[in-house]
């Protein structure tokens, strides 16, 4: 298995137990004890982010970052820093700055994200040129001005008190809850860059929240800070298992503390800038009107400009088909019209149920196409199996004389292999759907 975080590091101090969290939770690594080392090592494996480790990397840290993500280019490269966030320097080098100790968990939570937001970000690229190719334009994303939105989460104990007005000093916006329920409220009903949670005499609340806040997908990318009170006893690991984004203590000062929130804040808001102007390339009035897909034309080109992105980048690249299948009722439902008055529910929940760095078609009446960047050949029929699953668990209307009927899919998958061109690829997952129908 090759190793897919590189951490840059001069002794073992930080990095060693790091090191042996993240690989027993999946995130291969390897260490380099200097600059020539690191990019060697980008130039042998496929690394999907970086880890510098400031106190040792010494004081070329910063233009390190820079040169290892050079070396890739055009890939997206996160680096993430170990080290006190909020100055400017790292601000501009780093896509982001943790505080040591960096729990495994913790990482792993922080890495997820990152790598998912550079996929979006080429993503993004590899559209503009597709749409400008139609005489579309799409708009970049732009930095906002407002304060970061932060909400505080907790009963005003004098140390919560004190970071939210550390907070409100850096510059936030903060807006305080005293109960879950308040909390929810606010959540729903205004857009905040990230949460505080006071893990006061009612610890166990306070984790429920940030599991709650996962459990929702518009809330699930909203990082969590867990405000420890001295003599808690919440491990970080639980902490983090419950979905919480980073973890402070009293003991710390207010300031520092206030500035990883800050830095949590960024992080995400920078995020949530691309999969926005990834969304507004639905309303750019090349897609299927009636589904807002990806149309048959405009899913080929997209898909030869991936592939072309994909062998530039070293990335895997698969594609998925899913065509309705010919069950007793859909074939009842296709030849008296309702499974037409289906298509387009059917085509906006697989629009849905893709990433936002995903490519979704409707290729014809009843076949979909799914390009999804960076994902090999099991993660990508996992992810058609799953869209079909929920679909298929959806009733639709056949009329007031006869019970809903559900739709199934016959689905192909297909990764696109060393020289082969993303038309062929296609082809077979077709081919393994047409398979299906026929068996």
């Amino acid at each position: 298995m090759n190793a897919r975080i590189l951490i840059v590091a001069r002794d073992d101090a930080r990095a060693g137990p790091l090191s042996e969290g993240l690989d027993k939770l999946g995130w291969r690594t390897i260490t380099a004890r200097g600059p020539y080392a690191a990019l060697a090592a980008l130039g042998d494996l496929n690394i999907e982010a970086v880890i510098v480790d400031l106190e040792s990397a010494g004081p070329d840290a910063h233009s390190l970052s820079r040169r290892l993500k050079a070396a890739v280019a055009p890939r997206r490269l996160p680096v993430i820093a170990i080290g006190e966030p909020g100055t400017e320097s790292n601000t501009q080098a780093f896509d982001l700055t943790l505080s040591p100790p960096l729990h495994p968990s913790q990482a792993v939570l922080r890495l997820e994200s990152l790598v998912r937001t550079a996929i979006a970000e080429e993503e993004f690229e590899l559209r503009l040129a597709t749409f400008g190719d139609r005489g579309r334009r799409l708009d970049l994303p732009e930095p906002q001005a407002e304060p970061f939105r932060i909400l505080a989460i907790g009963e005003p104990a004098p140390q919560f008190l004190a970071l939210s007005n550390a907070l409100a000093r850096s510059g936030a916006d903060v807006v305080g809850a005293f109960t879950a329920y308040t909390a929810f409220d606010y959540l729903h009903e205004r857009a905040f860059d990230a949460v505080v949670l006071w893990a006061g005499d009612n610890q166990q609340e306070a984790l429920s929240i940030a599991a709650g806040m996962r459990r929702n997908t518009r809330l699930f990318h909203i990082p969590a800070l867990l405000y420890l009170k001295a003599e808690s006893y919440v491990t970080m690991s639980e902490a983090f298992h419950r979905g919480v984004s980073d973890v402070a203590s009293p003991e710390t000062a207010e300031i520092e503390t206030a500035k990883r929130v800050i830095e949590l804040a960024r992080n995400y808001r920078r995020g949530e800038a691309i999969r926005g102007a990834l969304e507004k390339a639905r309303s750019s009035g090349l897609m299927d009107a009636a589904t807002g897909l990806f149309t048959r034309d405009l899913f080929a080109a997209h898909l030869v400009r991936l592939a072309t992105a994909a062998r530039e980048r070293a990335r895997p690249l698969s594609i998925c088909v899913l065509r309705v299948a010919d069950k007793p009722d859909t074939v009842w439902a296709r030849k008296n019209g309702w499974l037409d008055r289906a298509i387009p529910q059917i085509g906006s929940m697989v629009g849905r149920l893709v990433r936002v760095e995903d490519t979704a078609a409707r290729l014809a009446p009843e076949v979909f196409a799914l390009a999804l960047p960076a994902t090999n050949q099991a993660a990508g029929r996992a992810a058609a199996e799953r869209i079909a699953a929920v679909i298929g668990c959806t009733a639709f209307d056949a009329g007031d004389d006869r019970p809903p009927f559900v739709c199934e899919f016959d689905i192909g998958v297909a990764q696109i292999e060393a020289g082969e061109s993303a038309v062929h690829a296609l082809e077979r997952a077709a081919a393994q759907a047409l398979q299906r129908h026929s068996a």
